[in-house]
C-alpha cells in the first residue's frame, strides 16, 4: 500500500495565511534522470532584492531585520548549489526507501546511538555526488567524519544521512535526511527576520531537511524565502509562550541542569509534544508548530536547520540566545553538543530564553 504525505491543518487560533497541500514531489527522480532545468525551477523562489549591500525581509510578525551583507554568491551560484543539493537528497532518499520497513542489521556506535546499512549507503552515495560536482569541496558527514585531504576547506558539506535513525528503524516516517552548505568554516547564513544579532555578516547557503517517505522536502537558501516543494512557507503567530505547541524529540534526552530548565519550558506551553526529530523542526518553518527545545545536539544535527527556520521567519540559537556556530575542519572530529531552542515567533523566542535561565 502506497503511504500518502500527511495533510496537516493549522489549529483555529493560528493567523498565518493557510498553507494549500504541497504537490507530488518533483525531483524524486528514478536514478537514471538527472534535474532539468524545469525540475529546478520548481524549488527556485523569488530572491529578496537588495540594493547594494543592504537588504530587508519581513514575516508579518511585526518585525523587519536590516543588515549590511555583501553577498558572495550570485543566483547562478545559489541555482548550482541547490541543484547539487537536490541531487544529494534524491541519491540518499532512493537508498533510505530500499531499506525502510525492511530486516537489516542495527549496529551500535560507541556513543550507544544506533546506526544500520541505510545510513552508511545513504552517505556514501552523497559524497559521490559531491565529488563529481565539487572536488575542491570538503565533507564532514556523520558516518565517516571528515573528508578532504587538507585540513580546511572554504566550502563544507555537512551530511546527516538519517537524523532520527530509531524513528527509521522503528518504521516510523518522521526521520530526514539532513543537507548543509558552509562557507570558509562558518555557517553561510543569511541575516534572519529575527537574527539573534543584527548586523551579522554571515550568509548561510543552503539547508535541505528531507522526508524521503512522504516525499517532502524543506530547502532555505540564502536571501529566499523557504519553500517546500517548491511552495514558500511561513512560521506562526505565536505572541505568548502559554499559547505555544512545543516539540522535544524525547523528555529523556536531557540530563541534569538542561532536564530541570526543561521542566520549566514544558509546564509553561499549552501542549507538549514529542517523537518527530528534525521534522518538528520542519513543521515549525510550516507554521504547524511554535516551539522545538532540545539538548545534546551535534552540528550536523542543527545547521541544516538554520537557512529552514530563519527564511521561514523563524529564529533558532542556543540556549542563551546565541547563534549557532561550529567551525568544521580536520580536527572536528568529536564535534561538541549544543542546546538548541527554535520558535516560528521572537515573542515565543524570548520568553522560552527567559524561561529555561540558562545562563
Amino acid at each position: 500500500m502506497q503511504m500518502q504525505s500527511l495533510q496537516l491543518l493549522p489549529h483555529s487560533r493560528s493567523t498565518f495565511p493557510s498553507l494549500t497541500p504541497p504537490p507530488a514531489f518533483p525531483l524524486a527522480l528514478s536514478s537514471d534522470r538527472k534535474p532539468s532545468a524545469l525540475n529546478l525551477a520548481s524549488i527556485r523562489f523569488n530572491s529578496i532584492k537588495m540594493d547594494s549591500a543592504r537588504c530587508s525581509l519581513s514575516n508579518g510578525h511585526g518585525g523587519t531585520s536590516q543588515a549590511a551583507i555583501a553577498l558572495e554568491f550570485d543566483d547562478c551560484d545559489l541555482d548550482r548549489f541547490a541543484d547539487v543539493g537536490n541531487q544529494l537528497a534524491d541519491a540518499a532518499g532512493d537508498v533510505i526507501r530500499r531499506y525502510f520497513r525492511k530486516s537489516f542489521d542495527i549496529l551500535d556506535k560507541p556513543d550507544l546511538s544506533p546506526v544500520t546499512i541505510a545510513d552508511q549507503a545513504a552517505e556514501e552515495s552523497m559524497v559521490k555526488i559531491i565529488h563529481e560536482n565539487f572536488p575542491s569541496h570538503a565533507i564532514y558527514g556523520e558516518e565517516n567524519g571528515w573528508m578532504c585531504k587538507e585540513d580546511f576547506a572554504d566550502f563544507v558539506w555537512v551530511l546527516d544521512p538519517i537524523d532520527g535513525t530509531k524513528s527509521f528503524i522503528t518504521g516510523k516516517p518522521v526521520f530526514g535526511t539532513l543537507i548543509s552548505l558552509l562557507h570558509k568554516g562558518e555557517p553561510v547564513r543569511f541575516p534572519g527576520i529575527y537574527s539573534s544579532e543584527e548586523g551579522c555578516e554571515e550568509k548561510y547557503i543552503l539547508g535541505i531537511i528531507d522526508q524521503p517517505i512522504l516525499k517532502e522536502r524543506w530547502i532555505g537558501i540564502t536571501g529566499r524565502r523557504t519553500a517546500l516543494n517548491g511552495q514558500e512557507i511561513s512560521t506562526r503567530y505565536c505572541e505568548q509562550l502559554s499559547k505555544a505547541y512545543m516539540y522535544t524529540t524525547s523528555p529523556h534526552l536531557f540530563t541534569g541542569d538542561a532536564e530541570v530548565a526543561f521542566a520549566r519550558v514544558r509546564s509553561k506551553v499549552k501542549v507538549p509534544l514529542y517523537g518527530c526529530d528534525c521534522y518538528a523542526y520542519a513543521l515549525l518553518a510550516s507554521g504547524f508548530v511554535d516551539l522545538v527545545v532540545e539538548s545534546g545536539l551535534k552540528p550536523y544535527d542543527f545547521l541544516s536547520l538554520i537557512p529552514v527556520i530563519e527564511g521561514a521567519g523563524g529564529v533558532i540559537t542556543d540556549w542563551e540566545g546565541n547563534q549557532l556556530k561550529w567551525e568544521a575542519s580536520s580536527k572536528s572530529q568529536a564535534p561538541p553538543s549544543f542546546n538548541v531552542v527554535a520558535a516560528g515567533d521572537k515573542r515565543v523566542h524570548d520568553e522560552a530564553l527567559e524561561t529555561l535561565e540558562w545562563h
